[in-house]
């Protein structure tokens, strides 16, 4: 059985967690990418290599078309499946998954999750949450902005944005129309939401489903970068958070017609009880918290993933399995504070000592130059640890990151 896995540029969870677990699961990869060069460097050590072939993976008129062509000139009629992990390609992913006739998101609730304001629209038409937004169209002028009825302060951001670049909590309004002109210089052909500030403590929720069921695999709590910016520094593994803030984020997921797959939610807990989501990521977590889940879990994590998109029902007790999980976890990130080459760093590290697993891995190459981003781009790596006591993986993790030095030259 071939996978066809679309991405854009290679990652960790695909090298360490998705083609393993093809490979252990039997399956043939082809990874269709416009970023052929990159994958195929990443790639070039692996046992389990894929073939690499390229493709405009963002237009699901040319993957239906590429696969197509991939298929009839092998003269195969072989079973196959359609996949991504990408935040960028829900969509196309599940368009070209339902055209063969595969298992498939509903590429209407991939459209709602990428899309910030059609999901604020979509849960405020529900009559779950109504949360005060705006959208402000790329050749719309930010001075627009001074019309709208919005409740300072406010968060703006890219539309279709990932991690949490050009997010930011602005003041009053002339700070946002500034803020807004500075980003549209930045993202030309962007649109951006504005939305009222939701305040309460950051967590997510991690599920899993496969058509039938879906399953809640524990979550975390965040801990987030000084206002303006929304960096995600610290997350703490949470294995059930309370029954009732579940059931107000699960409603919400149906609503928008969230099943098929994993998916990474972030929500706030306001004081009076109410579960807000921030927005859903129709995908696994990323940034090393995928392959710090599944240790968590001790549950084959990425097996599982792509057994929902072979068709494959899961265990029906994969919840339960998980919310009983007695490993504690955390895993922090190392910031750049300012522009420059980075000059010293650690390379990738793992130790196990005395029950507490540790791994960092590097996200910046020593002698590389970067700007000052003041989002997630600024992360220079990422240390994870498991173990059964909060205290000893905190406590690890703050001995590595005092035993070691990351330098940036200006």
């Amino acid at each position: 059985m071939r996978l066809y896995l679309l991405a854009l540029n290679p990652t960790d969870s695909v090298t360490d967690g998705f083609l393993p677990a093809a490979a252990r699961l039997g399956l043939a990869v082809t990874v269709l990418t416009d970023h052929v060069e990159a994958h195929q460097r990443a790639y070039a050590e692996l046992e389990f290599a894929p073939e690499v072939v390229e493709c405009e993976v963002q237009d699901f008129r040319e993957v239906i078309g590429l696969i197509s062509r991939l298929r009839a000139s092998a003269a195969t009629d072989a079973p196959f499946a359609v996949f991504s992990n990408s935040d960028h390609l829900q969509t196309q992913t599940a368009l070209a998954a339902e055209y063969f006739g595969l298992p498939a998101k509903d590429w209407k609730a991939a459209l709602r999750a990428k899309n910030k304001g059609q999901l604020r629209r979509h849960l405020a038409a529900t009559g779950l949450d109504a949360v005060r937004s705006v959208e402000l169209a790329p050749e719309q002028d930010p001075s627009v902005l001074r019309a709208a009825d919005l409740p300072f302060p406010v968060v703006v951001k890219p539309r279709e944005g990932v991690a949490s670049e050009d997010v930011s909590l602005v003041a009053d309004i002339e700070e946002l129309v500034r803020r807004a002109k500075e980003i549209q210089d930045r993202r030309p052909g962007a649109a951006l939401v504005v939305e009222e500030f939701l305040e309460g403590q950051l967590c997510t929720l991690e599920t899993l489903g496969d058509g039938h069921r879906r399953h809640v695999l524990g979550g975390f709590r965040t801990r987030l970068s000084p206002p303006p910016d929304f960096i995600e520094e610290v997350l703490e593994f949470v294995p059930a958070h309370p029954a009732a803030v579940v059931a107000q984020v699960l409603a919400q997921l149906d609503a928008l017609g969230i099943g098929l797959g994993a998916c990474h939610t972030e929500f706030v807990v306001q004081p009076d009880g109410r579960a807000r989501i921030i927005e859903v990521n129709y995908r696994a977590i990323g940034d090393q918290c995928d392959l710090m889940l599944a240790e968590i879990l001790g549950v084959p994590l990425f097996e599982h993933i792509l057994a929902a998109h072979l068709g494959r029902e899961l265990p029906a007790d994969l919840g339960e399995r998980c919310a009983a999980a007695r490993l504690r976890a955390r895993n922090e990130v190392v910031c750049a504070d300012r522009a420059g080459t980075l000059t010293a760093a650690p390379g990738p590290y793992d130790e196990d000592v005395d029950g507490v697993r540790l791994a960092y891995r590097p996200l910046r190459p020593v002698g590389e130059r970067h700007e000052h981003y003041r989002t997630n781009r600024d992360y220079l790596g990422v240390i994870w640890a498991t173990g059964p006591e909060q205290a000893a993986v905190d406590a690890a993790v703050a001995r590595f990151v005092a035993a070691n030095r990351w330098e940036i030259t200006p």
